[in-house]
């Protein structure tokens, strides 16, 4: 049985194209029997959102490896405000639409300066490529290989500590948008990366991974949290299975 490739696992970007270019330039050359899977919420907040959608989508024209570009949440949202509006998401300014606008119209969009026709615009995602949105709507909600189980945002109960594999799951968008503690408390099985949640949010006394920095990547027993807050002030990471190397678009610590 020929032995399986590397994967490698890059957590929510959110618009930070400069942390994904520095995590990029740390990570070994890729070849063809690798696989790189982004977890999802490419767009929002941070300021380069268009440019990093553009990045991930040409990503398998400039590497060997086999790429998976997941869908999260953020992306969910906008393909709900375009078919079928959602305000809730769009207003409220710490959810980074106006970020994400801005980057696809080449111009500042900051509360001060929407007007009536920009707020119409954001409203209804109409800054958006038709060929951004059709990606959008192709974008899987999970990946599966020997290593692990990929999701945006973790797997759905089934009862009793039980959780559904992915392709069993009811309502497959719950992929997108949970935030269970008893997923990330008491899940057990074939390992599963996920995003979504920021890592210093997430239970730390059950982290093996620097429990004494609770922004970090956070692993649990059989889970791996990796969204370390790019795009809101925080870092991208990214882990390469099976080894369990991680590499971080923020300088090295020192080692004490």
């Amino acid at each position: 049985m020929a032995m399986a490739g590397r994967t490698f696992v890059t957590g929510d970007i959110h618009g930070d194209l400069d942390a994904l270019l520095r995590v990029e330039r740390k990570l070994p050359k890729m070849d063809s029997g690798d696989t790189w899977v982004f977890l999802g919420d490419y767009v929002d907040r941070g300021p380069r959102s268009a440019e990093v959608v553009d990045w991930v989508r040409n990503l398998s024209r400039r590497s060997p490896a086999k790429v998976i570009a997941l869908r999260g949440n953020h992306e969910d949202a906008w393909l709900k405000v375009i078919d079928e509006g959602w305000p809730e998401f769009v207003v409220p300014a710490g959810h980074g639409c106006r970020q994400a606008m801005a980057s696809y119209i080449g111009r500042a969009a900051s509360d001060d300066d929407l007007d009536p026709s920009l707020w119409k615009l954001m409203l209804r995602g109409g800054f958006f490529p038709l060929d951004v949105i059709e990606w959008m709507r192709g974008l899987p909600f999970y990946f599966e290989d020997e290593h692990g189980i990929y999701v945006h945002a973790g797997l759905v109960s089934s009862g009793d500590n039980t959780f559904f594999h992915p392709s069993n799951t009811p309502q497959k968008v719950a992929l997108l948008w949970l935030r269970d503690q008893n997923f990330f408390r008491n899940y057990r099985g074939k390992r599963v990366l996920f995003g979504h949640t920021v890592t210093g949010t997430l239970p730390p006394e059950l982290s093996s991974y620097t429990p004494e920095d609770p922004s970090d990547m956070w692993a649990g027993p059989c889970t791996i949290g990796l969204d370390t807050g790019a795009g809101k002030g925080g870092f991208l990471t990214t882990i390469e299975l099976p080894t369990l190397t991680v590499y971080e678009s923020r300088e090295a610590r020192a080692v004490r």
